[in-house]
């Protein structure tokens, strides 16, 4: 099940924040050794005060099993701010009908749980609940910045980008920038792979995700 935390709702939602920034820690500073900012076991980083929208896969239980980070590309993001040399000279991802999704990340529990096509379910799941929101909220595209790693889950997933620029070797992997067009199209093939037939989204907020 898909939960989307909004900034006005951080004081209900604030175990499941406190674990997501605990599960990127794990992941990105621990488990891949990427350079970022970790304090108190917590990984916070300048865009989380810029009140993205996180989408979190939790179990029947309430606990966190991953999660991602939007933010409208009008404002600060990692494409145009952290890694613009992916983008050609002069070229600007800049609109209100696309967003960013960052910080995608899955929890060590749920690694093992895999699909017919062998994609793992919260990704999946994951992927499905960004969709779903970027449909509900009337956006085009995704735009999303991410290693050879990625790529191959995400071709997996049936969720096809069209490249920007250049991938480039950033430290000690490829990296890409894609821009994902938002539609039925795209949930269709995510439900083939995923095997989910229903909507991810938790029923309040497949009323109001914004």
């Amino acid at each position: 099940m898909i939960i989307t935390v909004n900034g006005a709702d951080h004081g209900i939602h604030s175990p499941l924040i406190e674990s997501m920034h605990r599960l990127r820690a794990e992941v990105f500073a621990d488990r891949l050794g990427w350079d970022v900012n970790v304090s108190n076991g917590l990984e916070i980083d300048r865009f989380d005060i810029c009140d993205p929208l996180y989408i979190l896969s939790v179990d029947d239980k309430n606990n966190l099993m991953g999660c991602l980070r939007l933010l409208p590309t009008t404002g600060p993001n990692m494409l145009r701010d952290v890694f613009s040399e992916l983008l050609a000279p002069g070229e600007e991802i800049e609109s209100p009908l696309i967003w960013e999704s960052t910080r995608f990340c899955v929890s060590r529990s749920a690694l093992s749980e895999r699909t017919a096509s062998r994609l793992n379910r919260t990704t999946g799941e994951l992927l499905l609940g960004l969709f779903e929101v970027a449909q509900k909220v009337g956006l085009k595209y995704i735009v999303s910045v991410y290693d050879a790693h990625m790529r191959r889950i995400l071709g997996i997933a049936g969720c096809h980008a069209e490249l920007i620029g250049e991938p480039k070797r950033i430290g000690n992997v490829m990296t890409y920038a894609g821009l994902f067009e938002v539609g039925d199209a795209m949930i269709s093939r995510l439900r083939a792979a995923s095997g989910i037939r229903d909507s991810v989204l938790y029923p309040e907020d497949s009323r109001n995700v914004a």
